[in-house]
């Protein structure tokens, strides 16, 4: 039982990040979320989901807003896409139905197939390349230009208490240190304070805000046919995120069954589901099991007693409102890159040699970032694997419901276009 106290303190340190780092993207300028309420509702679904997870599906997992769908959830669907954040969070709502739909049937295993590894591991580096983009957007390194559409930026103090900060993460990430992520946010913002370039906060410690974002969601707003692309892209995303992440952590913790399969897996996605739906009535954008869960299952957790510690770490986050406000942008931006280079990763796994693959895989991953949009790279990714595939004579090595993931995107974006 020590060991797994141990394990899920080790889970709670590592990714604990996210209840400053998610509600500084979802309160960014523009949607009109505010960064209290937000703040709220990421604690409530990392302390809920993850005792869910837990208690249900006894496993060693942390739940938490993912990264990636976050910016997706702030920067495509309401700042791009112009939607009002009540109806955005009718849409998490709405794919976390989906998904639990999807979960509880056969048609979970079936449609996770139907998605080519390829284009997998390039919708993780896209996002991962949108994430930098973002944290080096905080940090002053990129900048609009009239020119160029983007350039280099002022190079001020943001920009050398990014590197401060990114040099910290380096360092002990590299001795496999938990407090890695913390101790560079910590850093940059006492900079940051003491410089006088962002106030301290006048009081340390706040009641949770259950009134600005909570049950808030436009549950009927979101049901326009103009917004089902948004809602399935959050759908696959959330499912094959999912899925990798308990598949990969699974093996690498060692924590399959007899036939080599990840323990527990159909409780694990209905609770995912069930994070993506409780999301959108929290305030949040999807919850999804967190990878940096593979840091507490090395330190010996193997059980839901893991996730449960991990689940209560959480519970006096609802009160650090005031000290979570003051935190600069730039002081999350060496996470948001390091997490946009391990997301980036997955590239090594796309094989470049054959066109047919390396085009849908590169139009996925370039698309991510150039149009602030998951949902673009995934859909043109989608319709280019089977239309290249068909155009060099392998049409036979493109699967049934590869091709019907095609026909949807067609029609996704046909319908995106008429609206």
């Amino acid at each position: 039982m020590g060991r797994e106290v141990v394990a899920g303190v080790t889970t709670f340190l590592t990714m604990s990040y996210i209840v400053v780092v998610n509600p500084g993207i979802l309160s960014t300028p523009g949607t009109g979320i505010p960064f209290s309420g937000a703040l709220t509702a990421t604690v409530l679904v990392c302390f809920t989901m993850t005792l869910l997870m837990g208690v249900y599906a006894r496993l060693p997992f942390g739940v938490a807003p993912g990264m990636g769908l976050n910016a997706f959830f702030a920067y495509t669907i309401i700042i791009n896409g112009g939607v009002p954040w009540p109806v955005a969070l009718g849409i998490i709502f709405w794919a976390g139905v989906l998904f639990l739909v999807v979960s509880a049937t056969p048609l979970r295993e079936r449609t996770a197939m139907a998605i080519p590894a390829s284009l997998r591991s390039a919708t993780a580096a896209g996002i991962g390349l949108l994430l930098t983009f973002i944290g080096l957007q905080s940090a002053g390194f990129v900048a609009a230009n009239p020119a160029t559409i983007v350039g280099v930026g002022p190079l001020d103090h943001r920009a050398l208490l990014t590197l401060v900060g990114l040099l910290i993460c380096v360092r002990l990430q590299r001795n496999h240190n938990p407090f890695a992520y913390l101790a560079s946010i910590g850093v940059v913002t006492a900079c940051a304070w003491a410089g006088g370039w962002v106030t301290a906060p006048a009081s340390w410690f706040s009641a949770p805000d259950f009134s600005s974002v909570f049950l808030k969601l436009d549950v009927w707003g979101a049901l326009k046919w103009s917004l089902a692309p948004a809602m399935v892209t959050v759908l696959m995303t959330d499912l094959f995120d999912s899925l990798s992440t308990f598949i990969g952590v699974a093996q690498a913790g060692n924590l399959v069954d007899e036939r080599g399969e990840p323990r527990n897996l159909c409780e694990g996605l209905l609770v995912d589901a069930v994070a993506t739906l409780g999301a959108g009535l929290f305030g949040s954008s999807s919850g999804t099991a967190f990878v940096e869960s593979i840091a507490g299952i090395r330190m010996g957790g193997r059980t839901g007693w893991t996730t449960v510690v991990t689940a209560f770490c959480f519970l006096p986050c609802l009160l650090i409102g005031p000290i979570a406000a003051a935190i600069p942008p730039y002081a999350t931006a060496s996470v948001l890159i390091l997490v946009g280079v391990s997301m980036f990763q997955s590239v090594t796994r796309i094989s470049f040699d054959r066109l047919e693959v390396a085009v849908p895989a590169f139009a996925t991953m370039i698309l991510i970032p150039l149009t602030f949009s998951i949902t673009q790279g995934i859909l043109w990714g989608f319709i280019l694997h089977a239309s290249l595939h068909a155009l060099v004579g392998r049409g036979r090595d493109v699967s049934a419901p590869a091709w019907a993931l095609a026909a949807v995107s067609i029609a996704l974006l046909v319908i995106e276009h008429v609206h």
